[in-house]
């Protein structure tokens, strides 16, 4: 089968899984605990995808680093509690990746978890084996840093022109950009396909089950559109 990519690599809130919401809750409550102010969720929606330090940093730029550190234990203590059951995957999301897996698509999670969430997850959704690499925002630079994309690719052995980024938040297509890599962008997630539009996305859906056909129209020679 002809294809336009080999390597597809995914974010994993608010692209894979359905956490927006529960980060945005967990965000509030660490404020609460914390003794700050309450940001609105559309901003706390704005620095998802970001390493938490940074996050934090973003919203409460008055914190000096004991008080980033303290806040991001507050979040990590609030965040385990909520998440103690992992958010559910969104719908269409197992049936498609074990379709890319079968297709003969190399597949990646590249997010701004940190590498210990993130193999929770990854072990609650019995995936430990599943993805080709995953990459973690403590492990590597954060988002939209390219390193993280040109570590998958290096491992992979794919080259930009042949891979795709899969993101919902302006920090997936904004790495993707850096890299010089093709991006989706989702509408499910942390934000709306308007805001996401001006970093020229291959492809704006609202639901991940729309990606799937859009590669096989690829592959068959339809002009992906």
């Amino acid at each position: 089968m002809r294809r336009d990519y080999d390597l597809l690599i995914f974010d994993w809130d608010g692209t894979l899984a359905d956490s927006i919401g529960r980060i945005v809750e967990a965000m509030h409550r660490s404020a609460e605990r914390a003794g700050q102010p309450l940001c609105a969720d559309e901003a706390i929606k704005g620095i998802i995808g970001l390493a938490l330090s940074e996050a934090i940093s973003t919203l409460y730029p008055q914190l000096d680093e004991a008080g980033v550190m303290a806040f991001r234990q507050h979040y990590a203590d609030i965040y385990m509690a909520l998440d103690e059951q992992p958010s559910p995957l969104y719908p269409g999301v197992v049936e498609a990746l074990e379709a890319f897996r079968a297709d003969g698509y190399r597949l990646a999670v590249a997010t701004g978890k940190a590498r210990r969430g993130l193999d929770r997850v990854l072990r609650a959704n019995g995936w430990e084996d599943f993805f080709d690499i995953t990459r973690a925002a403590d492990e590597t630079r954060g988002k939209p840093h390219p390193l993280m994309l040109e570590e998958i690719m290096r491992h992979c052995q794919v080259p930009a022109s042949r891979t795709l980024m899969v993101g919902d938040s302006a920090f997936d297509l904004l790495m993707a950009q850096n890299a010089g890599v093709h991006s989706v962008a989702i509408g499910h997630g942390a934000m709306s396909l308007e805001a996401l539009s001006v970093y020229a996305p291959q492809l704006s859906i609202d639901h991940f089950s729309q990606l799937q056909p859009w590669l096989n129209r690829a592959a068959a020679g339809v002009i992906p559109g």
